[in-house]
C-alpha cells in the first residue's frame, strides 16, 4: 500500500484539475442538463460493523482520505451546480480509469487506493471520486464508502452520497446515479459518519473483500 509514483500522481492531479475546472465549455450536454434527483429514502445504520481489512491498511497510508471532521455537514445539500459536478465526476472517473481486479493488477486479493496508475477495481474508482469531490468542496463526512453484495453474489464497493434528497450511490458499473434501494444490491455496511469506523446496514453476509470482476 501507499505506492506513490510522481508520474501517476501527476496524471491523477491533471484529471482532478480538469474536473474541478468544469465550466460551460467543459461540461457535456447531458451533464449540463442533469436534473436534480427526486427525493428518496435514506439507509438507516443498525449498529457497529467490522471494517474491510484492506480499508484499514488504506487508512494507514492515506490518513487524510479516512479522516472524519464532525464539524462538516452530515448531508450534501443538492443544488443544480453541485449535482452537475457530481454527475460529471462520476462519469469521467468511470471513463478515465481502467477496470481491473486487484489480483490481475497487483497479485493480491484486495487492495484499496486512488487508482494512481490509472487502473483499479471498484473501491479505487469510488475513492478517487470522493477525493475529487472533496477537493471540489463537498463534505467528506457525507460521502461514505459502502460495501454491498452485487448481482453476482460478490463483494462490491460503492460510494454513498448522503444528501437532502436521500442516499444516492456512485458506482463504477454504471454512470447512472441511483437511490441506494434501487441498485439491486444488498447493503452490508458503510463508513460511519461519527467516527473512523464502520456501521452495519442490516445485510446478513459480510464479504471479506470487495474484489470484483
Amino acid at each position: 500500500m501507499g505506492r506513490v509514483f510522481s508520474s501517476t500522481r501527476t496524471g491523477i492531479r491533471a484529471l482532478g484539475l480538469g474536473l474541478l475546472a468544469l465550466g460551460a465549455a467543459g461540461i457535456g450536454r447531458a451533464e449540463a442538463q442533469a436534473a436534480l434527483p427526486a427525493p428518496t429514502i435514506a439507509a438507516v445504520p443498525v449498529g457497529a460493523a467490522k471494517p474491510i481489512a484492506a480499508w484499514v491498511v488504506f487508512c494507514q497510508s492515506y490518513a487524510a482520505e479516512c479522516a472524519l471532521d464532525r464539524a462538516e455537514p452530515a448531508r450534501i445539500v443538492l443544488t443544480p451546480a453541485i449535482w452537475t459536478r457530481i454527475v460529471a465526476v462520476n462519469r469521467r472517473v468511470n471513463a478515465s480509469v481502467t477496470a481491473i481486479t486487484d489480483m490481475d493488477h497487483l497479485g493480491v486479493p484486495d487492495r484499496w487506493d486512488l487508482a494512481e496508475d490509472g487502473a483499479g477495481d471498484c473501491e479505487d474508482f469510488q475513492l478517487l471520486k470522493r477525493s475529487l469531490l472533496a477537493q471540489a468542496g463537498l463534505p467528506r463526512r457525507a460521502m461514505r464508502m459502502t460495501v454491498v453484495i452485487d448481482e453476482k453474489g460478490e463483494g462490491h464497493a460503492v460510494l454513498t452520497l448522503i444528501t437532502d434528497h436521500g442516499d444516492l450511490v456512485l458506482d463504477n458499473k454504471t454512470s447512472q446515479i441511483l437511490p441506494w434501494h434501487r441498485t439491486g444490491y444488498t447493503f452490508i455496511k458503510r463508513e460511519s459518519q461519527d467516527a473512523v469506523a464502520w456501521v452495519s446496514l442490516g445485510g446478513v453476509t459480510s464479504p471479506a473483500t470487495t474484489a470484483n470482476r
